[in-house]
């Protein structure tokens, strides 16, 4: 598969009123038809993606949201899910129409974009239905288009690809994987991993050791000690379930860590995560422990997040822990009445994402770790596994 994951995207969110033109300029950039169109107000529900390359910028995705002025009970929720949206763009377009006399909507937009530090472009649609209001205060920075006729599409998708975006995270490997280096990857194929395949961060460990020269050798935990018997590894890469196993097989000369670890330095900001492993240590009876899952899948007999982490955790604190349990693009905004915050690896969303979701914790004062960190503190071998 060749293709980029979308949360390694750069997201690129469409935020308006209802019936301003979102669809059909997303179409246009996008030079398809992915989204309905219809002069009907509030058409869109859903957010909608499209993936597609932007030069120079590069591979990014689409998103369509619905209206932020939708009405009534579900017009309100929709509105929530593109304030959901909001807080995982990398890049905003604030689309109005040409026709419009109030724009203090788009005002409270643009003033939102700034107080988050996002880059975000305006866009007047329907250029040729009238023009812009005396009122709005940002008329200079505005790209004019008709979305329906085409025109100043062009110009717009020129624009958006010279944004430079801040990536100042390290690939998944940064500092590991290097020329001549070996490096083992241990996959467990049990229960739960996907048919036929290997989970994201594993395809990005490989890709990654590859793109800089390095051995990779891909092994399952049973057949770890014989590959050791033959070849010396620089660091030892092993699915976080298998961290107890493997971390008896791997000598301590020998560097280990998790995929899940890897991917907090990743997506987010690691140290952080490392503290909020060693609360741990100090939950009480009825303590509220939240478990987030940045997808949603079938959860399996012994699913990790559902079963494992809650028992490891109950059976190593010896405490009446009460869990909970979110998942998808859902994440409360209300924090404060958790303990504890165990996050997965973040493999299905953006760095962006994963970034909000530690600042919420932050902000409410809430410690938050992931699974790999979790795992590796229950395991006893913390210090070792984010010697990295």
């Amino acid at each position: 598969m060749n293709e980029t994951a979308i949360a390694e995207r750069v997201r690129i969110s469409f935020f308006g009123r209802r019936n301003v033109g979102k669809s059909s300029l997303i179409n246009a950039i996008a030079n398809q038809n992915l989204s309905i169109v219809s002069p009907v107000p509030g058409t869109t529900t859903d957010p909608v993606n499209k993936t597609m390359e932007l030069l120079p910028l590069g591979p990014v995705v689409l998103t369509d949201t619905a209206g932020l002025d939708d009405e009534g009970e579900l017009g309100q929720i929709r509105v929530l899910k593109t304030n959901e949206v909001f807080n995982k763009t990398d890049i905003g377009i604030i689309v109005f129409d040409l026709s419009q006399k109030d724009l203090s909507l788009e005002e409270q937009l643009i003033d939102k974009f700034k107080a988050a530090g996002k880059p975000y472009i305006l866009v007047g649609n329907k250029q040729d239905l009238g023009s812009i209001s005396e009122n709005f205060s940002h008329k200079e920075k505005v790209y004019f288009v008709s979305a329906s006729q085409k025109k100043g599409i062009e110009e717009l998708k020129e624009a958006i690809g010279k944004i430079k975006i801040t990536d100042d995270n390290p690939s998944l490997l940064s500092g590991i994987a290097e020329k001549g280096k070996v490096i083992v990857l241990v996959c467990p194929i049990d229960d739960s991993a996907p048919k036929g395949r290997l989970i994201l961060p594993q395809v990005m460990a490989v890709r990654d050791i590859l793109d800089n020269n390095g051995i990779c050798l891909v092994v399952q935990p049973g057949e770890l000690k014989k590959t050791l018997e033959k070849i010396t590894p620089y660091i030892v890469i092993t699915d976080s379930q298998a961290f107890r196993e493997v971390a008896q097989t791997v000598p301590n000369e020998i560097k280990l860590t998790s995929f899940s670890i890897l991917m907090a330095r990743h997506k987010g900001d690691l140290a952080p995560l490392v503290e909020g492993a060693n609360v741990i240590d100090n939950l009480e009876d009825g303590d509220k422990i939240l478990i987030a899952e940045a997808c949603t899948h079938h959860a399996q007999k012994n699913d990790i997040g559902k079963v494992q982490i809650p028992k490891k955790l109950s059976e190593k604190t010896g405490k009446n822990l009460v869990f909970e349990y979110v998942a998808g693009i859902s994440f409360p905004e209300n924090l404060s009445d958790y303990k504890l915050i165990i996050h997965c690896g973040g493999c299905m969303i953006s760095r962006t994402m994963m970034i909000y979701r530690q600042n919420l914790a932050g902000e409410a004062k809430v410690p938050m770790t992931n699974y790999g960190v979790l795992l590796a503190k229950l395991s006893g071998i913390l210090d070792r596994a984010i010697n990295l």
